[in-house]
């Protein structure tokens, strides 16, 4: 009977019912673990898939949590304890931020289209907006005062206003600060927006703390409302925040993706692979041109000084040529990936235990500006791949995953064009 109850709680919690049928069907499901240290995970589980589904009400039936048993049932090839995994960017598994709820839901990943609806833009901003502002309203600066708290709880605190409230209000005395988004409506004529609404800005007396400010950035900004315009007096970067107090409030969800269903670093399995693997080493390079002869002479040199100590992978990012124009760009291309594979086919120890991963760069064949890119198209690629069954083409940015360290690559020249702007 306590277990049965154990389980309604839970779903009640998360503002779920259950009818008697499906609460039934649950304690059948679970009797087998109701002893298990793994239980509350279990049915953590549970509640997550059946809120990944198109749900008309609270009241759960037997349909609904079948449905969502066989989802966290669904075995998958890969294996969830792997050492050293590699996900695209469009593998990565999409979260929302449920301000109601105070907790990331997963949603399903959607069909990727090169040119998405207008709306999947201002979706964009929201969610990180949504995401910023969650991680702001926790830090001890604009969090409430705990009564009875000691240390830096005590100290100064502020709180965050919407651009509503400005609006709504016909002069402030005092400063306050809003959590909002640059914007430029018309020509050297820059607005803060928020959720709530947009309200024009006068920088001429603002002082930029450090950062790099640029359109459509979200950024704190300090200052009086006066006559309809926010006067600044100070502008910064929201505060950042480390994986351990954000795994304070989350627990084990796995954001960073992968075949996992808990956090990389939860996992004492992979915790106690990178104690054995101390001396595992990733190599990466960037600007690989591979039309340049005297890069294709010294390869050789890099490959054998690495053959008595292969690294777990070789991370090569682009661009791959040194001319990426012309009309036969994709042929010299092509032929420079088939002689890189006849190079590396030399290297039978490093085929043997390192992988290879390729990360396009800007000035590679791609869909433009956009991002995130996909791999170099197969069509030039195919020479290398079905030589080598270790070399993986990926997108950029990607997510490597080694035992409990997770790495983000992505190749750009993001620094140059955030200072332009």
């Amino acid at each position: 009977m306590a277990f049965r109850k154990r389980i309604v709680t839970d779903f009640k919690l998360q503002g779920l019912q259950l009818t008697n049928e499906a609460t039934t069907f649950l304690v059948e499901v679970l009797d087998l673990y109701k002893d298990s240290e793994d239980l509350t995970q279990i049915i953590d589980d549970i509640i997550e898939a059946v809120q990944k589904q198109p749900l008309k009400k609270s009241l759960l039936d037997k349909d609904v949590i079948e449905t969502a048993v066989e989802e966290c049932n669904q075995e998958t090839d890969s294996d969830p304890d792997k050492a050293l995994v590699l996900i695209n960017a469009f593998e990565t598994p999409p979260f929302t931020y449920n301000p109601d709820q105070k907790k990331f839901l997963p949603i399903p990943l959607p069909s990727m289209k090169l040119f998405a609806s207008a709306l999947q833009k201002t979706k964009v901003f929201r969610e990180r907006y949504n995401l910023i502002y969650q991680r702001t309203v926790r830090h001890h600066l604009f969090s409430p005062p705990v009564v009875g708290a000691a240390g830096s709880s005590k100290g100064p605190k502020f709180r965050l206003h919407t651009i509503e409230y400005l609006l709504s209000s016909s002069g402030l005395p005092d400063k306050i600060i809003v959590l909002g988004m640059l914007i430029q409506l018309r020509e050297r004529k820059f607005y803060l927006e928020d959720l709530t609404g947009k309200i024009e800005l006068d920088l001429s007396a603002c002082l930029f703390h450090t950062g790099l400010f640029v359109e459509n950035s979200i950024v704190l900004a300090e200052g009086l409302f006066k006559d309809g315009v926010f006067h600044l007096s100070a502008i910064g970067c929201p505060p950042i925040e480390s994986s351990a107090i954000t795994r304070n409030y989350f627990g084990t969800v796995n954001f960073f993706g992968g075949p996992s269903p808990i956090a990389a670093k939860a996992s004492v399995k992979l915790q106690d692979m990178l104690k054995g693997n101390q001396g595992v080493m990733l190599v990466f390079f960037s600007d690989l041109f591979l039309d340049d002869d005297k890069v294709l002479e010294k390869l050789p040199l890099l490959f054998s000084g690495y053959s008595d100590f292969p690294p777990a992978a070789f991370i090569f990012m682009g661009n791959f040529s040194s001319t990426p124009y012309g009309a036969d760009r994709h042929k010299r291309l092509k032929d420079s990936f088939k002689a890189l594979g006849d190079i590396m086919l030399n290297y039978p120890d490093l085929l043997e235990k390192s992988q290879f991963f390729f990360v396009p760069g800007p000035l590679d064949p791609g869909p433009g500006d956009i991002l995130p890119r996909p791999p170099i198209p197969s069509c030039l690629t195919s020479d290398i791949t079905s030589r080598i069954s270790n070399v993986t083409f990926c997108s950029n940015p990607c997510r490597i995953q080694f035992c409990t360290r997770e790495i983000v690559v992505f190749r750009e020249d993001i620094l140059t064009k955030m200072s332009r702007h």
